[in-house]
């Protein structure tokens, strides 16, 4: 039987996000939703993975935006709660009140570390976002 040369193994094309850099990882996809949030605007861990087509990957938005205090640009990650606008990514800002501090300067009252009118609040990306 002649021996057969293996076939070359295709590249997988390179996509273009929404920034226009090719191949970005995943937590630079969630700094940039996170970069869009207006001021005076929280959105959800979940939100964003939605928005990014990962419904269930709201844990590794949380992971992200727990590294996103080393990241420029800037990420607000303060704007970034969970689904009930609890300010339960607290603990990892400098001290255990920056993040609601953070908040309340861009005019959004916190009370027992949840966001009153979370609803009135909530900016989202999915719908927000044309990607």
């Amino acid at each position: 039987m002649p021996k057969q040369t293996p076939k070359k193994i295709q590249e997988k094309p390179k996509s273009i996000q929404p920034s226009g850099k090719k191949e970005e990882s995943f937590f630079e996809l969630v700094y940039e939703v996170a970069r869009q949030i207006p001021k005076g605007k929280v959105t959800s861990y979940g939100a964003i993975a939605a928005c990014l087509g990962t419904k269930l990957s709201a844990r590794m938005v949380g992971w992200a935006m727990n590294g996103a205090g080393k990241v420029k640009p800037k990420v607000p990650a303060h704007r970034v709660v969970n689904r009930i606008g609890m300010l339960s990514g607290k603990h990892h800002f400098g001290t255990p009140d920056a993040m609601e501090k953070l908040l309340k300067k861009e005019g959004i009252k916190v009370k027992d570390d949840q966001v009153q009118d979370f609803a009135k609040h909530f900016w989202d990306p999915v719908k927000e976002l044309s990607f």
